[in-house]
């Protein structure tokens, strides 16, 4: 499994000058405001629905209402994983969406990174000095396209980390739970300060600034419907593993991720060009690492992509006040938050 590790600095990050300066490296380097860098004018994502059940389980993704004059974009990558045939259908969406044809797109599938690498794509091609604004876009309907089955041929599967490769997401925190001790009560325990969080965001209307309300069917939908409220370490000791026949039938419902539907969408362009334009400056686009692990340990990537990207950009953690760490399973989260000995209160504070 492949994971990959963006870092953004609100309202000032960095990246490599299209004019192919040395990347800064370093608080201070980062922190300077160039006309060459890389920013975020426009940041927003539609709420997340429940799959099979939730406010978007009929609804085909589609995303506009970014006051953003179509004619203006350069290039568009669109992260997705599940889709048949996704350039089309992200083909289809663009058109819809009333973007020109002559605006090109392509789609990225880098399963739970391919949103943050359809944001990487757009800003090299604008390092490279090929276009100077683009879209990237992140978008899933776990309802219309559930997670296909994996086929390999016979040779392939007889090798044991290709046969890996195509097992199910819950047996890969089974394993990792397994192999590196993440006990049940331990999972619930992170499952409870993630469930905590959330709903006391949504309470604290934290979210309602990252959402774009969009239409379905004359409803209008804004607030996420995949967060549970109520949920306390009494309820969650009393769910039944998920996955009984995996190690060691850790992996519940309350302490792994649901499966949802939703997009979100990121408009970058040059600080010089977002400040001539009058764009608002959202936040300042770093850079980026890449890692691979063995697929038997899918959820473990961030303990070596977080170093990864830091060392690339002469950061240590003390520099960074928020981590966003993928929350797949419990049973990772808990590892890498640990692993990489980091203070959860500055781990996925929402």
């Amino acid at each position: 499994m492949l994971l990959s590790s963006s870092i953004m600095y609100r309202a000032s990050p960095m990246v490599r000058a299209a004019s192919g300066q040395a990347t800064p490296r370093g608080v201070a380097a980062i922190m300077q405001k160039n006309p060459e860098d890389i920013v975020i004018t426009f940041a927003k994502r539609t709420a997340v629905g429940r799959a099979k059940k939730g406010q978007l389980k009929d609804t085909p993704a589609t995303l506009s209402k970014t006051k953003l004059d179509p004619s203006k974009i350069d290039d568009i990558c669109v992260g997705t994983c599940h889709p048949p045939s996704p350039l089309y259908v992200s083909r289809a969406a663009a058109l819809a969406a009333g973007i020109p044809h002559t605006v090109p797109i392509s789609t990225v599938n880098r399963l739970c990174s391919s949103g943050l690498m359809a944001i990487r794509n757009i800003a090299h091609s604008i390092q490279a000095g090929e276009i100077s604004l683009g879209v990237a876009v992140g978008v899933e309907s776990m309802s219309l396209n559930p997670r296909p089955t994996p086929e390999v041929s016979e040779a392939v599967d007889k090798t044991p980390e290709a046969h890996d490769c195509i097992q199910p997401m819950g047996w890969t925190s089974e394993m990792v739970a397994e192999t590196y001790k993440v006990s049940r009560q331990k999972q619930d325990e992170y499952a409870l300060i993630s469930h905590t969080r959330a709903n006391k965001a949504v309470a604290n209307g934290i979210f309602a600034d990252e959402i774009l309300p969009i239409e379905v069917k004359g409803s209008v939908i804004s607030a996420d419907d995949t967060i549970r409220p109520g949920v306390s370490v009494e309820s969650l000791a009393s769910l039944k593993p998920v996955f009984p026949n995996w190690g060691g039938s850790s992996t519940t419902a309350g302490n792994a991720s649901g499966v949802g539907d939703g997009a979100a969408l990121c408009i970058l362009t040059t600080r010089e060009r977002a400040e001539r334009e009058g764009m608002s400056i959202v936040a300042k686009w770093v850079g980026s690492a890449v890692v691979g692990v063995e697929p038997k340990y899918m959820g473990i990537s961030p303990v070596a992509a977080v170093p990864k990207v830091l060392s690339q950009l002469g950061l240590a953690k003390e520099d960074i006040d928020v981590f966003e760490i993928n929350e797949a399973f419990a049973s990772q989260f808990a590892y890498c938050v640990e692993e990489l000995k980091i203070p959860i209160e500055k781990i996925n504070p929402k």
